[in-house]
């Protein structure tokens, strides 16, 4: 029987088999990437993931008990501690740094917003098929990746980090955990968590973007 999850992967083929061959992910795999683009999107990634401890924390708080409330306490934790640990490897090796009046590109700021308005308006379930596609694409990114050689001290780190086994079994814990919501949702509740996957299966597409045409606002903002 094919689960929830495996639905919404089918119905999101599309977008993903474009970001697998986008060609900032192309650049990344074969070290081709300049490292320009590469820092403007580690920016937005840093001020995006910001946003996303936090709306892991609010799925924290809408959790159903207290042993799933600890789980993605822990989740937004590791997201604020060991992600932005690594994007501060990055800021070092690249000689950029996020500043407090860091404006993020259209693209990321579509994006948060989308996550925020889901934390705020939504429910358990809603939550975590907004935030799964960030943790799902990314894994299968860095499996696909995983044999790749940039050749790149900066490309080889970041392909390592999402082809490793630590980070496959958090996703494939907030997989389990999606599909349990579903199997007690109701068919509005499942259309709407489907909605949200899939809008955010958009902005990852989207924000490949970011750094490969460095997106910035049509105005000094």
């Amino acid at each position: 029987m094919t689960t929830f999850c495996e639905t919404l992967r089918l119905d999101a083929d599309h977008l993903w088999r474009q970001s697998f061959e986008h060609p900032f992910v192309r650049g990344i795999a074969d070290g081709s990437l300049p490292v320009q683009r590469f820092a403007h999107y580690v920016l937005n990634d840093s001020y995006y993931l910001s946003v996303f401890a936090k709306v892991q924390s609010l799925a924290a708080a809408k959790a159903p008990d207290l042993a799933t409330a600890g789980r993605l306490a822990h989740h937004a934790a590791m997201t604020a501690e060991a992600e932005h640990q690594l994007h501060e490897t990055f800021f070092g090796m690249l000689g950029v740094q996020r500043g407090p009046d860091f404006v993020p590109a259209p693209a990321a700021y579509r994006y948060a917003t989308h996550l925020l308005a889901v934390a705020a308006e939504g429910d358990f379930g809603e939550i975590l098929a907004a935030i799964l596609p960030c943790y799902w694409l990314y894994w299968e990114i860095g499996e696909r990746l995983k044999d790749a050689q940039p050749n790149h001290p900066i490309y080889d780190k970041w392909i390592r980090t999402y082809g490793d086994e630590w980070y496959g079994e958090l996703v494939r814990e907030q997989i389990e955990r999606l599909n349990a919501c579903a199997d007690t949702s109701d068919d509005a509740a499942r259309t709407r968590m489907r909605r949200h996957f899939l809008i955010s299966s958009q902005y990852e597409l989207e924000f490949w973007n970011i750094g490969w045409t460095l997106e910035g606002w049509p105005f000094d903002a």
